[in-house]
């Protein structure tokens, strides 16, 4: 079963800006385009950043410098933070290297779909630099882009999942399992063979392209919850192997 790589969704097409690119130029670029964040790359088309709307908008929010006169504690704390000097820094910036924020959130051409998504979720961020081994640009994917999987009919998921997870990986004849489908929501309807089968079955129907969520209303015909050997997944099967999928 093959997920949905991210080469697959991407725009190799990419709008960038370089370390001495000046500001005016990339809000210019910005809104020429109709974007709202690009990569900003070095002579070698390595990505050193990525600059947003976000970071942009510190220039603008840009506030007067605090009165030496008042040199209160709170003050000179908020001096010392990291982060307040770094938005500081942004916000005195002339061009896109004082302004984008580092390092870089990447991913590979050969990642899953899944594999972005996370790192959008978990970096809160719109858009992925997409790169080579040796962290050259070759495209960008945006949330919308990654969208684009949840498109699928539900006849096509049900297709996938029957026949992909339950026949190709599971070895299980098709009158066994049932999948119905509606608004890529999938209900799960038979008998597994072992108890242990389903959390997998589960987990597997869960990463096929377009899937909102599963609902299990699998049975089994053996419980093997005491018969494995303790750490040993069944058929082979582990959580490493499911990373991989």
């Amino acid at each position: 079963m093959k997920a949905t790589k991210v080469g697959a969704l991407m725009v190799d097409s990419v709008i960038t800006a370089q370390h001495g690119t000046p500001f005016k130029e990339v809000v210019r670029t910005l809104g020429e385009h109709r974007i709202s964040g690009l990569p900003v790359i070095d002579e070698d088309d390595k990505v050193i950043g990525v600059l947003s709307e976000t970071d942009l908008m510190l220039h603008q929010a840009r506030r007067p410098e605090p009165d030496s006169t008042l040199g209160t504690l709170t003050a000179r704390l908020r001096r010392l933070s990291r982060r307040v000097r770094q938005t500081a820094a942004k916000s005195r910036a002339l061009t896109a290297g004082g302004v984008m924020s580092t390092p870089a959130v990447t991913v590979h051409a050969d990642d899953t779909v899944n594999v972005a998504a996370r790192l959008m979720a978990e970096h809160r961020i719109e858009r992925l630099p997409v790169v080579d081994d040796e962290d050259r640009l070759v495209g960008i994917v945006t949330r919308r882009d990654l969208l684009q999987v949840f498109l699928r009919t539900d006849e096509e998921i049900r297709r996938d999942v029957e026949r992909e997870v339950f026949v190709n990986t599971l070895w299980l004849a098709p009158q066994l399992i049932e999948a119905a489908v509606s608004n890529g929501v999938v209900n799960l309807t038979g008998r597994m063979e072992r108890r242990s089968d389903i959390p997998v079955a589960l987990d597997m129907t869960r990463r096929v392209d377009g899937v909102v969520d599963v609902v299990d209303h699998l049975s089994y015909r053996i419980d093997d919850r005491h018969l494995q050997p303790a750490g040993q997944a069944p058929r082979g099967l582990n959580d490493d192997w499911l990373r991989r999928l």
